[in-house]
């Protein structure tokens, strides 16, 4: 439920978003400039120090933050649903950028409650059904939202419900438990700044380390840009189509990739999950390719996006496993959230703003297969970092 909560948001201010514009005939250039919204998800490390450091007065110092940023995007989500892209765009995209820094905050205390409660031999199975959560989380505001905005409930009033769905994942805070360790917090803001980082930058190849994680998911970053737009566009899918195939195809892809990556890395390791499973997720972009070039089925859709939803799933698993085994438990907050803000960059930064002109020079078909040579380095520079990955795994 957790896991649901932190997923919830991204699409509501990510795919979503550009979907409402899209069928509002916001320019393609205004589309690609909406995926700077989630600069908080690269930034949150600012602030991450504050969550470290601090803690509301209830729930103990992680549940409380998620509590009250939960019900804060309860509240902002819904408030979405007041205003339009096609009137409003300034206006609804400085509120997404709102959602985006309470969310990013959500993560933040979320991330740190997860390193600081699972035990060190639960991390695969506790990092897949986190993603389980966070992946459903995406379909339901990225899939089943978009069907009920185009038949049922329009785009206002979906935004309305989504912030429904918030306001219940309370309930899973107030039920979590504390951790069985409770490490103490940093006894001042400044070394809550300074200590993480320090201790960090002083293991063997920190850097090389960092640079890994921008460019684990990178060609994954780049497909997913502008899926939706290319599936409404380019591929000339209905908006129901393409929630409808996200809901039901990309769930049961979902609930087999997060649940297939626990139980895999459980039996080949950090460093070896990691490997395939960037493998599989870089090559599953070609079915986006094979989209662009071929005429517009229904069940060609399905195979790519449960494909890709499947990779996807496993991929993030690993992911999130790597950067838990990263993590001191002192600093968790800080430390996971400057690694998974690193993560963002070549979504935010990168993908988001280069793919328009990408798409534009190159077309949709050459552009997808760029995105797979773009997950090339990422996978090379995994293999140079082989050691220190698999002492990670040593050390679990």
């Amino acid at each position: 439920m957790l896991g649901f909560a932190s997923g919830l948001p991204l699409a509501l201010t990510g795919g979503t978003l550009q979907a409402w514009a899209t069928v509002a005939n916001v320019s393609l250039q205004n589309i690609g400039f909406l995926t700077l919204v989630g600069s908080a998800y690269t930034l949150k490390f600012l602030w991450a120090p504050l969550v470290d450091r601090y803690a509301p007065p209830f729930l103990g110092r992680r549940r409380g933050w998620i509590l009250v940023t939960q019900l804060l995007l309860a509240a902002s989500v819904a408030a979405m649903g007041l205003f339009s892209p096609a009137g409003n765009l300034a206006l609804l995209a400085l509120l997404a950028v709102f959602v985006a820094f309470l969310s990013a905050t959500q993560d933040i205390a979320f991330d740190a409650y997860s390193t600081d409660v699972l035990r060190k031999e639960e991390r695969a199975a506790g990092a897949a059904v986190k993603v389980l959560g966070y992946r459903l989380a995406m379909i339901v505001s990225g899939g089943l939202a978009l069907v009920l905005a185009d038949h049922w409930l329009g785009w206002e009033n979906m935004y309305f419900l989504m912030g429904g769905f918030m306001a219940l994942c309370a309930v899973a805070t107030l039920l979590a438990p504390e951790p069985e360790l409770v490490a103490s917090a940093p006894r001042s803001l400044a070394l809550a700044v300074v200590e993480p980082l320090v201790e960090f930058f002083k293991r063997r190849g920190a850097i090389t380390i960092l640079l890994l994680i921008v460019l684990y998911k990178l060609g994954d970053a780049f497909a997913g840009a502008l899926s939706t737009t290319f599936l409404l566009r380019g591929a000339g899918f209905s908006v129901s189509e393409v929630g409808a195939v996200n809901k039901v195809f990309g769930l049961a892809a979902t609930i087999a990739g997060a649940l297939a990556g626990g139980a895999l890395m459980a039996k080949l390791g950090l460093y070896r999950s990691l490997m395939l499973f960037g493998v599989l997720q870089g090559v599953s972009n070609f079915g986006y390719w094979v989209l662009a070039v071929t005429p517009p089925h229904l069940y060609s859709m399905a195979v790519v996006v449960a494909v890709e939803n499947l990779c996807g799933g496993l991929g993030t698993a690993a992911f999130v496993a790597l950067l838990m085994a990263l993590c001191k438990h002192e600093f968790s907050a800080t430390q996971f959230a400057l690694l998974s803000a690193l993560s963002a960059v070549g979504r935010t930064y990168l993908a988001g703003p280069l793919t328009p002109p990408l798409v534009q020079s190159l077309g949709w078909p050459s552009f997808f297969v760029i995105t797979v040579l773009i997950a090339i380095p990422g996978l090379l520079l995994l293999y140079l970092r082989r050691a220190e990955i698999e002492s990670l795994d040593e050390g679990r």
